[in-house]
């Protein structure tokens, strides 16, 4: 694609200087026409024929001249006044010069050899302006070219810096976010344990166990932003594991997630910290107990996952910041920006924390 394009904008620059000097060469015998200076059509088309390949041999030497030399001259900074000026005096004269005796020397023309500098001189008084007239032209094309490529260069740079700032900061920040997650369920986890260690020494014991499986799964996911589905779903059948050795028949858990779902992509940590919610906040404070449900759904190529519980519900514009939910819509806006969003509300008498994220 890089290729064509270039080989585009090659074919771009070399049409615009070959296309004047024929539409010149028409404008002038046009006006030699009307002003009655050729008589007949054989005239006409001789001079026609005569011009344009004049112009044209002209044009593509003076291109391939003045391509050399502008580089080569670029090459020892030199201005673009002085560039210019050594086209203007050398470049014509000398390409007009080596036309004129290629045509003289293939007999194409209307002067003998005899006429030859005569004939040069006329061409030349006649070149030199329009070669002044493009020549500017050329300069000021060139330079608003050149300032709009800088302009581009400059622009392209900026676009890609604030792009790697702003991947840097989400980054920084999805991290920063993380980090917090993990010592918070870890308190959460040790203040359970520490409980039951004076009560019931083996319950205590088989959490322990429980936690060292958690632990090492959840350091195993610490430095991804996505996991499966199935694999967050392991660390939150350990986590209510846990919790059922303190709570005992009061936490009753299930889930409701399809095989097709399992391979879905979520944040790590995420459905664990909407089941710890659950079980603190909808579960904790009622002496029954409660249940909670995890049920996962697709729709319009979002993935919606629900953990449900028989509490009473709450608000979540009430969640204090740092919370566990407040840490993970952030961390969801981090990771899909406006694209996953997290939901509380009620339904057939349950509370349900409802999370949308694109399904990857």
């Amino acid at each position: 694609m890089i290729r064509r394009d270039a080989m585009t904008s090659r074919k771009q620059k070399w049409i615009l200087p070959l296309l004047l000097p024929n539409l010149t060469v028409v404008i002038v015998v046009a006006t030699q026409v009307l002003w009655h200076q050729i008589s007949n059509t054989r005239d006409l088309l001789q001079t026609l024929v005569y011009d344009l390949v004049y112009a044209n041999l002209v044009a593509a030497l003076g291109l391939l001249l003045v391509g050399v030399l502008v580089q080569k001259l670029a090459r020892r900074k030199l201005s673009m006044a002085s560039t210019f000026a050594l086209c203007f005096f050398v470049v014509v004269p000398l390409g007009i010069l080596i036309v004129q005796a290629l045509l003289t020397a293939i007999g194409l023309g209307f002067a003998s050899r005899q006429s030859f500098w005569p004939d040069y001189l006329r061409v030349l008084r006649f070149c030199m302006p329009l070669a002044l007239v493009f020549g500017l032209g050329a300069i000021a094309y060139e330079s608003l070219c050149s300032r709009v490529e800088v302009m581009k260069a400059t622009l392209h740079e900026k676009e890609i810096a604030e792009a790697q700032a702003q991947k840097v900061a989400a980054e920084a920040r999805l991290r920063s976010l993380e980090s917090r997650i993990h010592p918070h369920f870890l308190f959460n986890t040790l203040n359970s344990i520490s409980s039951l260690i004076s009560v019931d020494p083996s319950r205590a014991e088989q959490m322990v166990g429980r936690l060292a499986l958690l632990l090492r799964a959840s350091l195993d996911t610490s430095t991804q932003s996505l996991i499966p589905l199935h694999q967050e779903l392991a660390m939150v059948e350990s986590y209510l594991e846990i919790e059922k050795a303190r709570f005992g028949d009061k936490l009753r858990g299930s889930t409701e997630i399809g095989d097709d779902l399992r391979s879905a992509r979520v944040p790590p940590m995420s459905v664990q910290a909407l089941v710890e919610n659950a079980v603190k906040h909808g579960i904790a404070p009622q002496r029954g107990g409660g249940e909670i449900l995890v049920a996962a759904s697709a729709e319009n190529g979002n993935l919606r996952i629900e953990v449900r519980d028989t509490g009473p519900g709450f608000n979540l514009t009430a969640v204090p910041a740092g919370h566990g939910l407040d840490t993970l819509v952030q961390r969801l806006s981090a990771l899909f920006g406006d694209k996953a969003r997290l939901n509380v509300f009620r339904r057939d008498g349950q509370s349900i924390v409802e999370m949308v994220l694109p399904r990857l």
